[in-house]
């Protein structure tokens, strides 16, 4: 359960940070004016929809941080987003190194064998057991230039 106390404390510290007014913040995350004011007055609770709204226009805010006070704000470095306009230097910064392991040199794609099921559609498999394929890094690309590496 979230402490409604607690939420408008956070929720100040991140109106500090953006160096935001409520109404301003209202207007940016897209809810009412009046809404915000009632939230901070410690009138209503904070909605689902009002919670991922902060999340979807503010990625440095973190979900468990805003709803419990667990976790870091701004994020720590395993979510970043680098801008489009971001130096090489400042984005060597931003991303975590990737641990070094070691690689089969043999040809990768003398493995891939070709399938085909009861659709006829081509399936693709690999003899590389499933234990070993797990996710890396997930890199989402904007159409405004932007991106955002998750290295779960």
């Amino acid at each position: 359960m979230v402490n409604i106390d607690d939420f408008v404390k956070r929720l100040e510290i991140i109106l500090d940070y953006y160096a935001l007014n409520a109404s301003s913040f209202a207007d940016k995350i897209g809810v009412q004016r009046s809404s915000m004011s009632h939230l901070l007055s410690g009138r209503n609770k904070p909605s689902l929809d009002f919670v991922l709204k902060i999340l979807d226009v503010f990625p440095d805010v973190d979900l468990y941080w805003i709803l419990n006070g667990k976790g870091s704000f701004p994020k720590s470095t395993d979510e970043t987003v680098i801008s489009k306009n971001s130096t090489i230097s400042e984005t060597r910064n931003k991303i975590a190194p990737v641990p070094s392991f070691e690689t089969d040199t043999s040809d990768l794609f003398s493995t891939i064998t070709n399938q085909v099921d009861k659709n006829n559609t081509q399936l693709k498999s690999s003899n590389i057991p499933l234990e070993e394929n797990e996710i890396e890094k997930i890199v989402f690309f904007y159409k405004n230039g932007t991106f955002k590496v998750y290295n779960p």
